[in-house]
């Protein structure tokens, strides 16, 4: 049986937020992030294409010559009123209780388990196309999509590492989304 939808996961490319170690405005990329995707990302022909909202996802995806659609569904982790914050300035237990708990949100933002439901919604809409689409957006909704394509639990999130600018593929063959490569 062949595959009906090939989808093509970018993650976008370096930021000074991943560089310094904080939580992400809606910065673009930094120098480094505009290198890592001209030089390190080569795409298949798409027949469709979606990027997340922020400027970096966007850029991103305008450097690979893409025209997205934007899609809310591809945004980042809501990460509340943590955002900006480098990650030492974060109350400890708060950032110890987020990073065990999966349906813990103590920024007030999104928590892992809201963020793989969107992501499934997301997925499911998706799974009824055809052909190959590429969506850029960022490391934690890649995550999510894995977790969401192998059925894992959302407490495997933080033990996926998901790079800047690498590429993640995923296959929907008539019932299931399978994971190819990432």
């Amino acid at each position: 049986m062949s595959e009906v939808v090939r989808l093509t996961l970018v993650s976008h490319g370096m930021t000074e937020a991943m560089s310094a170690g904080r939580f992400p405005t809606d910065e673009p990329l930094n120098a480094l992030g505009i290198r890592q995707v001209e030089s390190g990302i080569d795409l298949d022909a798409a027949d469709s294409a979606a990027c997340g909202p922020e400027k970096r996802a966007r850029q991103t995806a305008e450097l690979l010559g893409l025209q997205p659609r934007t899609e809310p569904d591809l945004a980042d982790l809501d990460h509340g009123r943590w955002r900006g914050d480098h990650l030492g300035r974060v109350d400890p237990a708060e950032l110890a209780l987020w990073l065990t708990d999966a349906g813990a949100a103590p920024h007030g933002g999104e928590s892992v388990v809201d963020l793989m439901v969107r992501v499934r919604r997301w997925l499911d809409a998706v799974s009824v196309q055809r052909g190959r689409i590429v969506a850029v957006t960022h490391p934690a909704v890649i995550r999510a999509a894995v977790l969401v394509t192998l059925d894992a639990p959302p407490k495997s999130f933080w033990r996926i590492d998901i790079g800047p600018a690498s590429v993640s593929v995923l296959h929907f063959r008539g019932h299931a989304w399978t994971l190819r490569v990432t």
